[in-house]
């Protein structure tokens, strides 16, 4: 009899304290009295880079994290983690699911080349660093947020690139954005050669339960290749890695190379394990110099479910129209 009367109310208790946190937040959420207006208030950017202690930028929607910048000294590189698509759930990992250490270096989603002068900058090797200097230009908006920042790559503590790098964050709706990577490069004094490699300038490492190994994921690129077999080093527009990031959700992230880069298709670096990289000098070196400085983008859409071919074409050419920095503008 009492199990059936606490089973009774149970309803009538849990309204009550429905009706308290209610009478609770209405009460909060009040303006205390006298309290001084704001006529000029202007409205408050959903879209916003943040930057954080320990040398890091957030880019959040509405107070939720899309993805983190680092770039503290003591890293080899700087890099993104997470990159957090619609379901909230990072669509990278740090390191090789099956290999952590061999690929420590496999950071999310990052940016370096494996032959700079012959200097490795891909792998963690000691000598060899990207060293961030200074943070230009942060800037909130509506649909769109950046920061500007300046790095130098470094062999034995000598200064051999000097890059400039803006980050962008756009929406496109249903949880859905762009990130795009703006790259320029100027020798700091000696003209400077990119070794032939399949690796460099972009790479990124897919969570685990995208792979198409670990989690039956699927890889497709623009040309109509399908996972490792019909992908790897094949030059592309885009490549599209998608899979599970729950029980219901799918969701995954195309790797886009900007018509203007100067390997357009660029090969792919592929593997069914989880990991997409653009190979811009895979068909061969390329110098920079003073007169002739190299820029470059990349832009990765991070999406909702997986998207027909002609769908991610769609936004392959919106990505293509986004307005350009000018250079010559400090913090652009």
């Amino acid at each position: 009899m009492r199990q059936k009367c606490e089973g009774e109310r149970a309803p009538a208790r849990a309204a009550l304290r429905k009706l308290v946190l209610g009478w609770s937040l209405a009460l909060w959420m009040q303006p205390a009295a006298g309290q001084v207006a704001l006529p000029s208030a202007k409205p408050v950017p959903a879209l916003q880079a943040l930057p954080l202690p320990l040398e890091q930028i957030s880019f959040e929607f509405q107070g939720r994290e899309l993805t983190r910048y680092y770039y503290a000294q003591h890293v080899p590189r700087p890099f993104l983690y997470p990159v957090n698509g619609p379901a909230g759930r990072s669509l990278t990992r740090m390191g090789h699911p099956r290999d952590p250490q061999s690929h420590k270096h496999h950071n999310s989603v990052w940016v370096s080349h494996q032959n700079v002068n012959g200097a490795n900058f891909w792998e963690d090797v000691a000598t060899n660093q990207i060293v961030h200097l200074a943070v230009e230009r942060l800037e909130d908006g509506a649909e769109t947020a950046y920061a500007v920042v300046r790095n130098e790559w470094r062999s034995g503590g000598l200064p051999l690139l000097s890059e400039r790098r803006r980050i962008t964050v756009q929406l496109l709706g249903r949880g859905e954005w762009l990130l795009v990577l703006d790259l320029r490069f100027e020798p700091v004094k000696n003209p400077v050669t990119l070794g032939q490699t399949a690796f460099g300038f972009v790479g990124v490492r897919m969570a685990k339960t995208l792979g198409v190994r670990d989690g039956g994921g699927l890889m497709r690129n623009s040309a109509g290749g399908v996972n490792e077999a019909g992908c790897f080093r094949k030059p592309a527009r885009w490549v599209d890695y998608s899979g599970a990031v729950t029980d219901t959700a799918r969701e995954g992230i195309t790797l886009m190379d900007h018509p203007s880069n100067f390997s357009h298709p660029t090969p792919f670096h592929v593997r069914d394990d989880g990991w997409m990289g653009a190979a811009a000098t895979f068909g061969g070196e390329r110098v920079i110099t003073s007169e002739t400085p190299l820029e470059l983008r990349y832009g990765l859409y991070i999406h909702a479910g997986i998207p027909e071919a002609a769908e991610i074409d769609k936004v392959y050419e919106r990505f293509v129209k986004m307005p350009r920095p000018d250079w010559r503008e400090k913090g652009r």
